[in-house]
C-alpha cells in the first residue's frame, strides 16, 4: 500500500528549495520567502514584510502572469524560495517560476487518473506543495505522495498512500515538519474512512498512520485511543467507513512537538446509517492533537458530536500565543464549518471560549463545563425536511483565514448559508461509490429549493475581524454573494483577498477600509501570499473559480464572465496588463424548453440532484458551472459529454457507470425546464 513506486535518490541539502526545520523555525529571518502553505508552522498566514503598506498600496499593479490550462478551480498558495516560485494546478500539475519574471522554469504533470474526478466531492482541486532540503512534494487526487528534485522537475520518489476499499481522494497540501512528510485525505461524502499518515522526507518510508474512525471492534484496535472510540459508535459502523477524513489542516507546534489535525463529517451523514444506536463516534469533526514522533494520540476536541451536517472540522488551524485574563495562553483557534469560533488551550486540549461568527440555528451555544454544543433537537432531522443553519457549506469552509500578531485579528471568510436536510428512508449503502450521504426522500428538494431561495434573499456574506480574545466582530467587509476566497495579512496594516465579484482587493488590517482593488476577469478563491526580491515587495494570487466554494449554496449566476484561470502577481508600480477578455458569442442562448412529460422531468431532476447538484448548484441554481445557460454547443454535446467523458481533460468525467442514457436524456430535459423557468432572472446580470 506504501512501497515505494520509484528508487528514493539522495536528498539534497543545499540549492534550490534548501528548505529545513531550521529554516522553518526561524522563518521570520527570511520574511521574504515564503517556506511552507502558510508561511510558518503556526500557519498564521501572517507576513512580516511591510513594504506594501496602507499608504501605498493604491499604487499596486500587475507585473507578471501565467495561464493555467484547466478551467477549473485553483485553491493553492505558492511557495517562493530563493527566486524561485513553486505553484500547483488542478490535475495536480506542478510548476517553478522565476519570480520576478514569471519564466517557466519546469513543468511536471503527475497525469492523474481523470476517473478521479468524480469521486472528489469538491472539484479537482489542490491546495499546495511543501518543500524539503532541494524536494518539492505534490499529493495527487489519485493518492500519489510524489517528491520532485526542486531544480528540474523530475521525480525521486512516489508512493500510493490509498487504502483502495474507499473512494478516496487528496486535495489537502502536504505538510512537512522535521523530516516527515504528513498527507490526510478526502472522502468522507463516499463514507471513506478516515486517516493521516507520516512519511520519510528522504525515501517516502511510512513511519506511521492515525486511523480518525475505530475498526472492527472483534479485532485488536491500532492503539488505545482507538480503544475508546470504539466505545463512542453503535452498530457495524467498521462495515460502513465512517467518515473523519483529514483533508486539509494539519498544524506542527514544534514546542511541544505536537501535529494537530482537524477531521471531517461522518459517513453517511445520516447518524442512524452509520451508528445506529447513536454515539458521539469520535474522532468524526474533532481536532486531534498527536505525537510529531510517533503519531500516538495526546488529546482530542470534539466539535460536533454526532455530526449529520456535514460540519467538518477540516478548516484551517491557527497557532498562537494569546494573552488571556492577564495569562499569556499558548493556544489553537479554528471557524469550523459548524459556525463556532473556538479557542482551545493547545496543550491539553482544553476549551477556552466558543462564539458563533454567524447564526446557529442547530446549536444555541457551547457549554463551557462540558464543552459541548447545546443542541436544538429538532436539528437532527428525520424523514421530514428541516432547514438548519450553517448548511454543508459551512460558516467558514476550507477558504484560509490569517491572523496578525500586530492587531491581535483573526481575518475570517464567512457565510450564512441555509440547507434542507432529511433522511432518505430508502439509502442503501454501497460501498466505493462517491455519493453515500442517506440524506433525501420525500419533499427534499422542494424544500432544498425554498432554503437556496430564502439564502438568496436573506443571507450576509463577508470577510470579518474577529477579536479571538473577546470573542466578538471588530468590523466587516460584506460580500455581494457568497464566493470570495482566501485571506493575507501583513505587516503593511493590510489584509489580501479576492473577491466574488471577480476583483483582488486589499483592506486596512485595523479599520477594514478598502484601500486598492483591481479587476482580474477571474475570482481568486486562493489564499494570497506575499515575498521581496531584490528590495522589492510582491503579492502573488491564484485566481480560477470552482472548488467546493462554487458549488451547492451558491444559487446566482457570477456577476462577472470569466477568462481562463491564471497566477497573478503584483508589486507597486506593476504596469503588466491582462488580455482582453474574449467571450463566447453575444451573450446566453434560451434553449428550447423541452416536450418531455412531467414524469420524465422529475425522474430527471431527482437524478440531477443524486449525481449533478454537488458541483452545478441545487436546482442547477449557480455551481462550478451553470448548466441553465450552456452554450449551444455544449447543449448538442450533452450525452457525449455526461455519457461519453468527451470533456474528461476539463474534470467533466463520463458518469456512464451510473447513468443510462434515458437518465442522462431526463437530466437534459431536465436543465432545459429549469433553464426556461429562471431565463428572465439568470439574464439580468
Amino acid at each position: 500500500m506504501t512501497g515505494a513506486l520509484l528508487a528514493a535518490a539522495p536528498l539534497a541539502i543545499a540549492g534550490p528549495a534548501n528548505v529545513d526545520h531550521a529554516r522553518l523555525l526561524a522563518a521570520d529571518r527570511t520574511p521574504g520567502e515564503w517556506l511552507t502553505t502558510g508561511r510558518t508552522y503556526d500557519e498564521q498566514r501572517f507576513s512580516p514584510l511591510d513594504q506594501i503598506n496602507d499608504r501605498n498600496v493604491a499604487q499596486l499593479g500587475l507585473v507578471w502572469s501565467a495561464d493555467i490550462p484547466v478551467d477549473r478551480g485553483v485553491e493553492a498558495t505558492p511557495l517562493v524560495i530563493g527566486r524561485t516560485l513553486y505553484n500547483i494546478e488542478p490535475w495536480n500539475v506542478t510548476t517553478a517560476y522565476d519570480a520576478t519574471t514569471g519564466k517557466q522554469l519546469w513543468r511536471f504533470d503527475p497525469k492523474v487518473n481523470r476517473d478521479y474526478g468524480k469521486l472528489a466531492c469538491c472539484d479537482i482541486v489542490t491546495r499546495g506543495v511543501a518543500a524539503w532540503k532541494g524536494r518539492i512534494y505534490l499529493a495527487t487526487l489519485d493518492g500519489r505522495l510524489i517528491a520532485l528534485d526542486a531544480r528540474t522537475g523530475k521525480p525521486a520518489w512516489s508512493v500510493d498512500t490509498f487504502d483502495k476499499l474507499w473512494p478516496y481522494t487528496i486535495t489537502g497540501a502536504p505538510r512537512i515538519f522535521d523530516g516527515k512528510v504528513l498527507i490526510g485525505n478526502g472522502g468522507a461524502e463516499g463514507a471513506a474512512r478516515g486517516y493521516v499518515t507520516a512519511y520519510d522526507a528522504a525515501s517516502g518510508k511510512q513511519l506511521w498512520r492515525f486511523y480518525t474512525v475505530p475498526g472492527d471492534p472483534a479485532k485488536p484496535q491500532p492503539n488505545k485511543a482507538l480503544e475508546m472510540a470504539a466505545g463512542t459508535w453503535k452498530g457495524d459502523w467498521w462495515n460502513r467507513g465512517g467518515g473523519g477524513t483529514v483533508w486539509d489542516s494539519i498544524v506542527y507546534d514544534p514546542d511541544l512537538k505536537l501535529i494537530y489535525i482537524g477531521t471531517g463529517n461522518g459517513g453517511p451523514w445520516v447518524q442512524r446509517y452509520r451508528s445506529p444506536g447513536g454515539g458521539d463516534n469520535l474522532f468524526l469533526s474533532s481536532i486531534v492533537a498527536l505525537k510529531a514522533d510517533t503519531g500516538d494520540y495526546v488529546w482530542h476536541y470534539q466539535t460536533t458530536p454526532a455530526d449529520e451536517w456535514d460540519f467538518t472540522a477540516t478548516q484551517p488551524i491557527i497557532l498562537a500565543d494569546l494573552r488571556i485574563d492577564g495569562v499569556l495562553r499558548k493556544v489553537l483557534m479554528q471557524a469550523p464549518k459548524n459556525g463556532f469560533f473556538y479557542v482551545l488551550d493547545r496543550v491539553t486540549g482544553k476549551l477556552i471560549s466558543a462564539r458563533n461568527y454567524v447564526p446557529t440555528s442547530w446549536a444555541s451555544g457551547i457549554d463551557m463545563t462540558t464543552g459541548r454544543p447545546i443542541v436544538n433537537a429538532e436539528a437532527h432531522y428525520g424523514v421530514n425536511p428541516v432547514i438548519v443553519t450553517p448548511g454543508p457549506g459551512g460558516g467558514h469552509n476550507w477558504n484560509p483565514m490569517a491572523y496578525s500578531p500586530l492587531t491581535g485579528l483573526v481575518y475570517l471568510p464567512t457565510t450564512e448559508i441555509y440547507y434542507a436536510y432529511s433522511r432518505n428512508p430508502d439509502f442503501k449503502q454501497s460501498p466505493g461509490n462517491m455519493s453515500q450521504l442517506g440524506i433525501g426522500g420525500a419533499g427534499f428538494e422542494l424544500t432544498r429549493k425554498a432554503a437556496a431561495e430564502f439564502a438568496e434573499k436573506y443571507a450576509r456574506n463577508g470577510l470579518i475581524a474577529w477579536d479571538p480574545v473577546a470573542q466578538k466582530e471588530v468590523w466587516r467587509v460584506p460580500y455581494t454573494g457568497r464566493g470570495s476566497g482566501g485571506v493575507l495579512a501583513t505587516a503593511g496594516n493590510l489584509v489580501f483577498q479576492g473577491t466574488i465579484d471577480g476583483t483582488f482587493a486589499a483592506y486596512s488590517a485595523d479599520k477594514g477600509r478598502k484601500l486598492w482593488e483591481m479587476p482580474v476577469q477571474q475570482v481568486p478563491i486562493a489564499a494570497p501570499m506575499t515575498y521581496m526580491i531584490d528590495g522589492v515587495q510582491y503579492v502573488a494570487v491564484n485566481a480560477g473559480w470552482g472548488g467546493g466554494i462554487a458549488h451547492a449554496g451558491v444559487v446566482k449566476p457570477l456577476p462577472i464572465p470569466l477568462s481562463a484561470p491564471r497566477l497573478l502577481v503584483f508589486r507597486i508600480g506593476g504596469t503588466a496588463k491582462l488580455p482582453p477578455l474574449v467571450l463566447a458569442g453575444a451573450g446566453p442562448v434560451r434553449p428550447d424548453d423541452t416536450k418531455a412529460d412531467a414524469a420524465t422531468i422529475a425522474q430527471g431532476g431527482a437524478l440531477f440532484a443524486t449525481h449533478c447538484a454537488t458541483c452545478h448548484g441545487e436546482q442547477a441554481r449557480g455551481g462550478i458551472k451553470d448548466l441553465r445557460v450552456m452554450s449551444p454547443q455544449t447543449r448538442a454535446e450533452f450525452l457525449d459529454i455526461v455519457l461519453g467523458g468527451k470533456r474528461r481533460e476539463k474534470g467533466m468525467v463520463s458518469f456512464a457507470n451510473v447513468l443510462s442514457r434515458p437518465d442522462a436524456e431526463a437530466i437534459q430535459a431536465y436543465l432545459a425546464r429549469r433553464a426556461n423557468e429562471d431565463w428572465e432572472s439568470i439574464t439580468k446580470r
